[in-house]
């Protein structure tokens, strides 16, 4: 019986021939990741081990994104950990305001994860960097002290799903109304402990960004991981991010840097489904699970008091230009709060060029230096009692973004500026787009 690509990821990773699901392995890690919520937890914890100090300050990267820039005393006391403790070990990955990203984007961003990699991020949206064909996942800070400290981690071989996307997609159609449709047809633990593997013709019509989308909400469905194999595209976007220091240090050492490994043919897969993207539609998941799915035409009226557009899930330069191109000439409703957040600093740069950042101030929207902000209740954004929110962030759980009442609705970037205008749940198509 052959191997799914995950499988292959992390046999090598083991230096094993072949690994089987259920079983335990050791792995070998390229990549540990921690934020400012998970960072200092993993350092106290460190302090207890016998081994002082990284196993290779390389391939260690923290990041605080969530509270980031300090919204009070708390996060900035959780950052100054961070700072010291990245200081202290010479962490070439250390990021902060002025370099700072969402995580999530800022890694694929800087080349610092890539094909064929092992990566472990005490932050559940880890496994975003499938999209480059990796291995990703999230741990807890326990874990990842451990990961920092040894370089080294305990998993248990996933199972896989496999999903075959097939067909093109309709204009307003994205990866989060892809990845919506998907946790709607099988639920919050339809993937628990399993790889979700993508493959099929319709990859072809996804876009990077699309795909970082699919593979970060994975664990929304419970999945282990989310992974995509690794295509002309992904290849390009590889090649443009390469990490410098990374290539030459893979030069030196004589091995490639980056690996890409497929699915064998024989390969075992829990369940197959197969999903025509040509027959999507825009898809909102309502209060208070990313399962609770409706499309856009069989919503009516709910009126809403704000919209979120950013996130790790939606805050990349594809997501802004979506959002700039319904917002633009256009204005958002009165009495409707709109908030925008790019994801890195590139990205802001790289949509200020092209335009979007104007549209936005233009329509009435604020935008925010990138953070998490009010993607987990953090700030930025937070919801009073009975609000609503439309949000192209990922969570949409009981008191998530705010007051226990308050509502989120998960969408895509086009769904969020069309309600932005309309100020209730709208699909691009009531602005006659």
């Amino acid at each position: 019986m052959g191997m799914t690509m995950t499988q292959k990821i992390l046999a090598h990773a083991a230096g094993l021939d072949r690994v089987e699901a259920g079983q335990l392995i050791m792995a070998n890690l390229d990549m540990v990741l921690a934020n400012d919520i998970t960072g200092p937890v993993a350092i106290n914890e460190m302090d207890k081990f016998e081994k002082k100090g990284v196993f290779d300050k390389d391939k260690i990267a923290l990041i605080p994104d969530h509270f980031s820039p300090n919204k009070d005393i708390k996060s900035a006391q959780n950052c100054k950990c961070m700072r010291d403790f990245a200081h202290c070990n010479n962490i070439t990955h250390f990021y902060e305001v002025g370099e700072m990203g969402i995580e999530h984007a800022l890694l694929p961003e800087k080349g610092i994860v890539t094909a064929g990699d092992t990566v472990i991020g005490a932050d559940s949206h880890t496994c975003t960097y499938g999209a480059l064909g990796a291995f990703s996942t999230g741990v807890g800070s326990t874990d990842a002290a451990a990961g920092m400290s040894t370089g080294k981690a305990w998993f248990k071989v996933p199972s896989a799903i496999k999903f075959i996307l097939t067909g093109k997609p309709s204009k307003w159609i994205s990866g989060k109304d892809i990845i919506l449709h998907i946790i709607g047809m099988i639920g919050v633990d339809g993937a628990l402990y399993r790889s979700m593997e993508f493959v099929g013709d319709g990859i072809q019509y996804l876009t990077m960004d699309d795909r970082f989308t699919i593979a970060n909400m994975a664990i929304e469905a419970g999945g282990k991981n989310g992974i995509f194999p690794v295509d002309k595209l992904a290849v390009e976007y590889i090649e443009t991010h390469m990490n410098p220091s990374r290539k030459e240090a893979c030069e030196a050492a004589g091995i490639p840097p980056y690996t890409i490994y497929e699915a064998d043919e024989d390969a075992k897969y829990d369940e197959v489904y197969t999903i025509d993207l040509s027959a999507l539609k825009s898809t909102v998941a309502f209060p208070h699970l990313p399962e609770n799915t409706h499309t856009i035409d069989t919503i009516e009226n709910i009126n809403i008091d704000q919209v979120v557009i950013g996130s790790c899930t939606n805050g990349r330069l594809d997501d802004l230009k979506i959002a700039a191109e319904i917002l633009k000439g256009r204005k958002v409703k009165k009495g409707l709060r709109v908030i925008v957040i790019p994801a890195t600093q590139k990205i802001y740069l790289d949509a200020m060029a092209a335009g979007y950042i104007q549209t936005f101030i233009e329509a009435g929207a604020i935008v925010s230096t990138p953070t998490c902000g009010p993607c987990l209740g953090g700030y930025m954004g937070i919801l009073a009692e009975n609000e609503r929110c439309v949000s192209t962030t990922n969570r949409n759980f009981v008191g998530r973004m705010g007051h226990v009442t308050s509502e989120i609705y998960l969408a895509s970037p086009a769904v969020a500026a069309a309600s932005a205008v309309t100020g209730k749940i709208s699909g691009p198509s009531e602005l006659g787009l």
